[in-house]
């Protein structure tokens, strides 16, 4: 800022009068009454005398289990997102095969998942073991297929999943997406070689948690490419699908439940193909 030199009038002896230098200096600015108006009520605010302040006792409630189910499961996919601690301490405890056992392991979803507890009725004495995790989308597989699949060292892996990824429980998918992780899986499977079977993703007419997607077309392409697919690399095709549909291309009265997850009579269905294509898969070099 500009400095200004000031000058006032000096009378002198006889009549004459002089300009005076007075010391230079910055004049001040005018404060706007805007801001003496916030300088006055700041100042009484402050002089103000303290009224204290009472907090209202909050209620407590019961958290909604829902919820809190909610945050358990995005908490767990943000840390976690693949799920591996949910069979770490059963893969440890598994260890190698036997000498001239034939493990087979199934990798999936939850009908994965929940087809393990009729193992031992569907393939009693068979050293089969599940790997299914509920809700799981093919990304999601592939990212745990080392852990779960390829350190258990088995003969043959039995891989089912797909449809969650329709679904879009991992966010939108395409069949294409869908088509390079089942590759990927098949791809490191055999690079350790271990003999692959594709499951073509079970017929679903609509999902419950989420309607209007239109599953039945979609998954009828993706079982139309695994099988070519298949072929192609020499892995086993296994079709539940066309054992299980319906007219609609969804799943058949009476083998399910919700349209999607078998009941056991579903179950006895996959048991036999599944047994057949692992025999398959067995006898190839």
């Amino acid at each position: 800022m500009a400095v200004r030199q000031m000058y006032v009038p000096d009378a002198r002896p006889g009549g004459g009068a002089s300009l005076r230098r007075l010391i230079p200096r910055t004049p001040c600015l005018p404060m706007r009454h805007s801001q003496m108006c916030a300088f006055v009520l700041l100042l009484c605010a402050a002089c103000a005398p303290r009224t204290p302040v009472v907090s209202a006792a909050i209620p407590a409630t019961s958290p909604d289990p829902a919820m809190a189910r909610q945050r358990a499961a995005d908490s767990a996919f943000q840390n976690d997102y693949a799920n591996f601690a949910r069979y770490r301490a059963a893969n440890m405890q598994l260890g190698a095969p036997a000498a001239g056992e034939q493990r087979v392991v199934f990798m999936g979803n939850s009908i994965t998942e929940g087809w393990v507890r009729y193992f031992p009725a569907m393939f009693p004495g068979k050293p089969y073991v599940g790997r299914g995790i509920g809700g799981q989308t093919t990304p999601q597989m592939l990212v745990r297929f080392h852990a779960d699949v390829i350190a258990l060292r088995p003969a043959v892996v039995v891989i089912l999943g797909g449809t969650n990824d329709i679904a879009g429980n991992t966010g939108p998918s395409t069949i294409e997406m869908i088509e390079d992780n089942l590759m990927a899986m098949t791809e490191i499977a055999q690079a350790n070689g271990i003999r692959v079977v594709l499951s073509s993703v079970l017929p679903v007419f609509d999902y419950p948690w989420k309607r209007g997607l239109t599953p039945a077309p979609k998954i009828v392409a993706i079982n139309a490419w695994m099988k070519a697919y298949a072929a192609r690399v020499g892995a086993v095709y296994l079709d539940y699908h066309g054992a299980m549909r319906d007219d609609r291309e969804g799943l058949r009265a009476g083998l399910g439940d919700d349209g999607v997850h078998p009941n056991e009579a579903g179950y006895r269905i996959m048991a036999d193909l599944a047994a057949k294509a692992i025999a398959d898969a067995l006898s190839r070099r």
